[in-house]
């Protein structure tokens, strides 16, 4: 086994490691979420953190981690004979991203329990993880059926599976810790509230504490096992830290002024629900026993907000994290009564930020949101944004409104979302086949109708069914598919006038929010002046595409040709990255195409290389005043899509509530 790097090794990043060790002393917190840039010790920090926590005492032999005083009493494995017991280490068990349902929750054996009414189970990553950490980097990427069996299993402590019939459960008590880079998607509000706590970390902009990161990673490189024996000392010091304050835990006071002020800063910041309240309440209390103290002080429930807010208050994607420390420090001075005690300790703690055994680590400077794709930056590679004339400065979007649902005709088979309809693994079944490799949704009724015909010959003597592999039916079920969603945007002086361009961006800002809840890829390509640029490539962050459209500046002739041959260009490349993965290509112009000779003619060849390739498309038609010209009609029908004004893309508009891009005949 390799030598994993050292917890209290790792440079700076205080936030993200109070936030992994408050859930060591009290995992009811409810795990960590841990946003930034990549390259910044979130998966290192995570997998240091097993190594810290207690050994947990087991029933050998035992699949789920049963604790020989209080084994699960519907363990799968029970009843346990006493006496057959031992420690070993906490688990930190990973779910790859790609992982199916049968690995997360487990699997049954149909054939056996079908034939002989035998539960043969096959434990999952939960039963693994019981007692331990469960991981799992790029959790935004993670599919949203899994995410939500992972959360479920997490808020109740036991998994569920039901298949046919046939019933299993266990315990699944762990600390659950993802992370994600923001600039590839974003988990759903609903999600983000699932987790405790959240954390941002980037990188230091510090010379000194980059030489220090760069320093500690190449001496670790080399010589792994002599690293982790330098180190030796802070980490015992650190794990006996953990176990006195999980004893010091139930002894901690929660009084009503903390309660109070846990309460108003909920309210103050209009978080949903309750949990938020709970889960400050918690990680105080931690704080506390971390700091070794009996009572719960003002500091700690502001910490605690500052680590369990912040993702709690995003109302959309568009919405920036983070926490008004300002707002946050009138709240609780407002509500600073506190009870008699509360107060009366003056602890000499190096704080939790500081390293083991009171010595200063050098570390990152907090505060920075790591959503680098939230700045706006030149054009694709670092070039700059095309200029022409006439250029005019950005204008701000119009408030979006809820869109139409704009769909890919057709069956497709891409990665699960809402959007189109597909063949997936989740929806309603539609019919049944003969399985590739495992089983994992069983047709019932098309199972004993294969196996039906057979029994004589089989021999069958007994009330049981003779169930042969050959018999088996896979369910295929129809359910929804994301896209990916190419918005190729007019810039030029035709869309230039300010009331309009408002309206325009409010229009493409709906239909990303749609994107979003949909579980699409976005892409976004420009054209103004002479040239068409990629402003952002296909991504999953649709605040980041948001931040690129706000920046938008407008001006210059109208080359229709070239955004439309970019956006050609950039659905061959993305086709050979994600061939599964269908396009939905939405125009923004009003069908006027300028500069350059012939540019009306290349604009319709360029448009008919979407038609042959029979690319959904759709044209939002901005073209406005008494006099049309019905410019963006024509585009459409040489693209073989459809067009809709800006007034038909809004979902209560008299034009119906649904919208689907139809192929025109070429």
């Amino acid at each position: 086994m390799s030598t994993p790097f050292p917890f209290t090794a790792v440079v700076g990043q205080d936030d993200l490691r109070l936030a992994l060790l408050l859930n060591a002393v009290s995992p009811a917190v409810g795990g960590v979420l841990v946003r930034g840039e990549k390259g910044t010790a979130k998966s290192t920090a995570v997998r240091a953190l097993s190594a810290l926590l207690p050994e947990v005492d087991v029933v050998f032999g035992c699949r789920f981690s049963c604790a020989p005083g209080s084994p699960d009493p519907a363990c799968p494995d029970g009843p346990h004979a006493p006496g057959a017991s031992g420690s070993r280490p906490a688990r930190m068990v990973e779910l790859p991203v790609g992982a199916s349902e049968d690995r997360l929750v487990g699997a049954l054996d149909i054939e056996r329990a079908l034939s002989e009414g035998v539960k043969a189970f096959e434990p999952g990553l939960l039963a693994d993880a019981h007692r331990g950490i469960l991981y799992v980097d790029e959790v935004n990427l993670l599919h949203d059926h899994l995410v939500d069996l992972l959360l479920d299993a997490a808020a109740m402590g036991a998994s569920y599976v039901e298949r046919e019939g046939v019933s299993v459960r266990h315990a699944s008590r762990f600390l659950l810790v993802g992370t994600m880079n923001p600039e590839e998607g974003e988990l759903r509000p609903q999600l983000l509230d699932r987790f405790g706590l959240t954390v941002e970390v980037a990188a230091s902009r510090e010379p000194d504490q980059r030489v220090e990161v760069v320093r500690r990673r190449l001496a670790y490189d080399d010589d792994p096992a002599g690293f982790a024996a330098r180190w030796a000392g802070e980490e015992a010091a650190v794990r006996q830290r953990v176990v006195a304050a999980r004893a010091l835990l139930p002894s901690v006071r929660l009084g009503d002024g903390a309660l109070r002020q846990i309460a108003a800063t909920c309210a103050a910041f209009e978080v949903d629900g309750m949990r938020a309240d709970i889960v400050m309440a918690r990680t105080a209390t931690a704080l506390a026993a971390w700091a070794g103290r009996s009572d719960v002080l003002a500091e700690d429930v502001r910490q605690a907000a500052l680590l369990a807010l912040p993702h709690r208050r995003r109302r959309n994607p568009f919405d920036a994290p983070g926490l008004d420390e300002d707002k946050l420090d009138e709240t609780l001075e407002e509500f600073g009564g506190q009870d008699p005690g509360d107060g009366d300790d003056d602890p000499d703690d190096p704080g939790p930020g500081g390293g083991p055994g009171g010595q200063p680590e050098p570390g990152d400077a907090p505060g920075g949101d790591g959503d680098t794709a939230a700045r706006p930056e030149a054009g694709e590679g670092g070039e700059p944004r095309p200029s022409g004339a006439g250029e005019q400065s950005p204008v701000r979007a119009a408030e979006p409104f809820r869109a139409k649902v704009l769909s890919v005709p057709g069956l497709g088979e891409g990665a699960a979302g809402r959007r189109s309809r597909a063949r997936t693994e989740h929806g309603r079944t539609t019919g049944a086949r003969r399985p590739r490799g495992a089983l994992t949704k069983l047709h019932l009724a098309a199972t004993v109708r294969a196996a039906a015909p057979h029994q004589r010959a089989r021999g069958r003597s007994g009330p049981g069914l003779v169930v042969r592999r050959d018999d088996l039916r896979q369910a295929t079920r129809e359910g929804r598919e994301g896209n990916l969603v190419l918005f190729v945007v007019d810039a030029s002086g035709s869309m230039a006038a300010r009331q309009r361009m408002g309206a325009v961006k409010g229009a493409v800002l709906s239909l990303l929010l749609d994107a979003y809840q949909r579980r699409d890829k976005v892409g976004l390509v420009t054209f103004r002046g002479s040239a068409a640029e990629v402003a952002l490539p296909p991504t999953s962050s649709v605040d980041a595409a948001a931040a690129r459209l706000e920046s938008l500046p407008t001006g210059g002739r109208t080359p229709l040709a070239a955004g439309l041959l970019r956006a050609h260009e950039v659905l061959r490349v993305e086709r050979l990255r994600d061939p599964a993965r269908r396009a939905l290509v939405v125009v923004v112009t009003d069908g006027r195409a300028t500069g350059g000779p012939e540019p009306v003619a290349l604009a319709s060849r360029a448009a008919r290389l979407f038609a042959a390739e029979q690319v959904a498309s759709v044209v939002v038609d901005c073209e406005s005043g008494p006099v049309r010209l019905g410019l963006a009609g024509r585009l459409a029908d040489e693209l073989g899509g459809t067009a809709v004004t800006l007034d038909e893309l809004r979902a209560d508009s008299i034009a119906g509530l649904v919208k689907d891009v139809q192929r025109r005949a070429a």
